[in-house]
C-alpha cells in the first residue's frame, strides 16, 4: 500500500509523469489533499483527475490517508475526540482542542505504546505497530474537517512514543510545515525520553528538515531517579541526570526551550521537597515546567494531588526561579486519559 498523503508536491509530480500525465496532475492531487474545503478520503474523490489515471493509481496500490472514523466524542468544552480505524483494523485516538484563535490537534504516533508508564492507560496493551507519516497527517486532516476550522498547532502527545518512530515523525513534521503550512514552532514533540534519541532527534532534524524549531517536551513526572523508576519502568535504562544533560545539549544546539511535563500524583511526587529536588535538577538553562493534574483512571492506584498541595508545589518552583504553569485539562467527561477512549469502547 502506497499512501499519497505525506508525499511532497515534487513526489506527486513525479508520480504523475511516471503514469504519462503532466506534472500539473501531481499539483492537482496535492491541492486536493491539502487545500480542499472538505477532506478528501479516496482517490476517486480527487475532482478533475482523469478516470483512467485514478484507476491506474488504485490498481497499483495507491491510497489516500487510510483511516476511518469509528467513534466521535464531543465534550462540553468543545474538545473533540476521534477513535480512528486503520487499514489493518487497529485503532488510534486523536483529539482536537479548540481555544481562542487556535485549534490544537493531539496526534498519535503509534498504535499502543511500549513504555508502560504506570499512570497511563495506553501502554497496558503494549505496542502493536508504529504509524506511517500519512496516518499521522490523516489525523490532522480529520480534526480539521470535523471541526471546520484550520488547525494551528500540533502536539505529539497521543498514543505511542514518537522517538521510537523517528523517521516517520520527521517526515510528518516536514509535511506539516511545507504542505499544511504550519510552522515548526507550532509543533510539540513529547517523549518519555529514550537513550541517545534526544541527540539523534536534533541531528536528524537539521539534516532532513534544515532546522529544528519545534518544542521538545520531556515527560519527566519525577524529581529524582528513584521515583521515576517507580512510575516509569523504562527509566531504569536512562538515568534522570543523563536526560537533563542531553536536554541541555539540545537547547545549546537548537536554541529552543525544553518543556518538562510533570503529572502531580498524590503523596508520590507532589511534596515541597520534591519541588526543591526538581528545581535543583533543571535549573540553569532554558526550560519550562508544565504541571498537570492527574486524570483519574479506575484501574490505576494513583490519586491526583489536592488543589492545596498542587498550589504549594507550584509556588515552591516559582520561588526557586523555575518557569512554571498549570496545563488545563480538557474533555474530562469524555475519557480524558490517553488510551482510555479506545479501552472503554472495546470493553462494552
Amino acid at each position: 500500500m502506497k499512501n499519497l498523503l505525506g508525499c511532497s508536491i515534487q513526489d506527486l509530480e513525479e508520480i504523475a509523469t511516471q503514469y504519462g500525465e503532466s506534472q500539473f496532475r501531481g499539483r492537482q492531487i496535492h491541492s486536493s489533499i491539502y487545500n480542499s474545503k472538505f477532506k478528501v478520503n479516496t482517490i476517486d474523490e480527487i475532482k478533475g483527475l482523469p478516470l483512467k489515471f485514478r484507476n491506474k493509481l488504485k490498481e497499483d496500490g495507491f491510497v489516500l490517508g487510510g483511516l476511518k472514523v469509528k467513534h466521535k466524542f464531543l465534550s462540553n468544552d468543545g474538545t473533540l475526540k476521534l477513535l480512528l480505524n486503520t487499514s489493518d483494523n487497529e485503532f488510534i485516538e486523536t483529539v482536537g482542542i479548540p481555544s481562542d484563535k487556535r485549534l490544537t490537534v493531539c496526534v498519535s504516533s503509534q498504535v499502543g505504546c511500549p513504555m508502560d508508564c504506570k499512570f497511563c492507560a495506553t501502554g497496558k496493551e503494549g505496542l502493536k505497530r508504529s504509524l506511517k507519516a500519512g496516518e499521522i497527517l490523516d489525523q490532522i486532516l480529520f480534526i480539521q474537517n470535523e471541526m471546520n476550522q484550520k488547525v494551528t498547532n500540533i502536539v505529539f502527545m497521543g498514543m505511542g512514543e514518537p522517538l521510537l518512530n523517528l523517521d516517520q515523525l520527521l517526515l510528518a513534521i516536514k509535511s506539516i510545515n511545507i504542505d499544511l503550512n504550519i510552522s515548526q514552532r507550532k509543533v510539540t514533540v513529547s517523549t518519555v525520553a529514550i537513550p541517545n534519541k534526544i541527540r539523534q532527534l536534533s541531528e536528524l532534524s537539521f539534516a532532513r528538515l534544515g532546522k529544528c524549531q519545534f518544542t521538545l517536551a520531556i515527560s519527566l513526572h519525577a524529581p529524582n531517579q528513584t521515583i521515576r523508576e517507580e512510575i516509569i519502568p523504562s527509566a531504569k535504562m536512562y538515568d534522570i541526570n543523563k536526560i537533563i544533560k542531553d536536554c541541555r545539549e539540545f537547547v545549546i544546539k537548537t536554541g529552543r526551550r525544553i518543556s518538562f511535563e510533570y503529572i502531580l500524583l498524590n503523596g508520590i511526587n507532589d511534596k515541597p521537597k520534591h519541588a526543591d529536588q526538581l528545581s535543583n535538577l533543571i535549573k540553569g538553562f532554558q526550560c519550562h515546567v508544565n504541571l498537570i493534574n492527574y486524570n483519574q483512571i479506575e484501574e490505576m492506584p494513583f490519586k491526583k494531588s489536592s488543589s492545596n498541595n498542587a498550589q504549594i508545589f507550584k509556588e515552591r518552583l516559582v520561588r526557586n526561579g523555575i518557569n512554571v504553569s498549570f496545563r488545563k485539562s480538557r474533555g474530562l467527561e469524555q475519557n480524558a486519559a490517553c488510551g482510555q477512549l479506545r479501552q472503554n469502547i472495546f470493553q462494552k
